[in-house]
């Protein structure tokens, strides 16, 4: 159940700057509010299972390459090869520190 947990909190953490690059309406900050609330409160009940080294790094990891996504293929986000090397190399080391920590 950590494990889910820390996904969710991940999902949310790539929320909150999708609702600041939205427009500059209330309910976009609203959502970007809560977003950052959920993302906080998942990864705390994450943690009380998943050391805080994994569970920060995944957690930052999928935050970062899900953002990353939705720049390049919603907002037109420029990318290069090397930025497509380095989500690839994101995604690889949350895999690693995921098979490191399989019991967990």
């Amino acid at each position: 159940m950590a494990w889910i947990y820390l996904i969710t909190a991940a999902l949310f953490e790539i929320g909150w700057p999708l609702g600041f690059k939205m427009e500059h309406k209330i309910v976009w900050i609203v959502f970007s509010v809560a977003a950052m609330t959920l993302s906080g409160a998942f990864l705390y009940l994450a943690q009380k299972h998943i050391t805080i080294s994994v569970a920060y790094a995944v957690w930052t990891g999928i935050g970062a390459m899900g953002t990353f996504l939705l720049g390049v293929l919603f907002f037109g986000d420029g990318s290069t090869l090397y930025s497509w090397l380095g989500v690839i190399f994101i995604i690889s080391g949350v895999i690693l520190l995921k098979i490191s920590h399989f019991g967990a």
